[in-house]
């Protein structure tokens, strides 16, 4: 397979997370004017298909909150077209250190590097990276879509600060492709909203105070490890009717 011609990336930050209601996100956004404005995508629609392996080993590991975990998934900012470019990505935490590696390829070639049916000719370290998670877990296969609603914002001033608000998080274990549409069973309550806040060191001044003055805490929130519970939840239940 022929990776496409685009930079590659990586990221280590930390990645703080809290649920707000719509008066919060408000407050928020108010306080935000003089600092922050949209990133080049604005509002978007994200896709991803987390991969797991057949016991779901990485997202039950994740759930024990270690010092060390992982997860590996394919995204997109659209409805992705078998040719059109999505992104696999490898997302490392350790001790509260994000550390996130990505490459792009066109959407069919990168299921097909993913599930073991072509390898990637360009042999780099973010590919090496991965190539040794897929070989390792060995069993790793599209578990889980999930997609919603983001707007992500960066600050006026050039710094790796970044805030993105996520609403309409859907989830599903069937149709697990970037080319189909969106639809799922939902994840967060009616009115919630969940902001992540992305920053290499600790948080500016006014967003403290802010976050002091509206009595919002961080949260510890997984996307897809609230899928997953919800898929466990849903099997024991099947089980529970069948014994019945």
């Amino acid at each position: 397979m022929d990776r496409k011609e685009m930079p590659q990336m990586t990221f280590q930050r930390y990645e703080i997370k809290f649920l707000l209601s719509k008066r919060q996100r408000e407050k928020i956004m108010e306080a935000m004017k003089p600092y922050m404005v949209l990133d080049k995508y604005g509002h978007s629609t994200i896709r991803n298909i987390y991969f797991d392996t057949d016991t779901y080993r990485l997202i039950r590991a994740s759930l024990e909150k270690p010092v060390y975990k992982e997860k590996l998934r394919v995204r997109s900012y659209k409805q992705a077209g078998p040719e059109e470019e999505v992104f696999v990505e490898l997302k490392k935490k350790y001790d509260s250190v994000v550390y996130k590696r990505r490459f792009s390829a066109a959407r069919v070639q990168a299921m097909e590097y993913l599930t073991g049916k072509t390898q990637v000719s360009e042999k780099t370290q973010i590919i090496k990276e991965i190539d040794y998670v897929l070989g390792f877990y060995k069993t790793l296969a599209p578990k889980v879509f999930l997609s919603y609603e983001r707007e992500a914002y960066f600050t006026k001033v050039p710094s790796e600060f970044r805030i993105t608000f996520d609403e309409n998080i859907l989830w599903r274990d069937t149709d697990l492709s970037l080319g189909t549409g969106i639809y799922g069973e939902s994840i967060l309550a009616p009115g919630q909203v969940l902001m992540e806040v992305k920053t290499p060191n600790s948080l500016p001044i006014w967003m403290a105070k802010v976050l002091s003055q509206e009595k919002i805490r961080k949260t510890s929130f997984s996307k897809y490890g609230n899928a997953y519970l919800r898929f466990r939840d849903r099997e024991l239940s099947d089980e529970k009717r069948s014994i019945s």
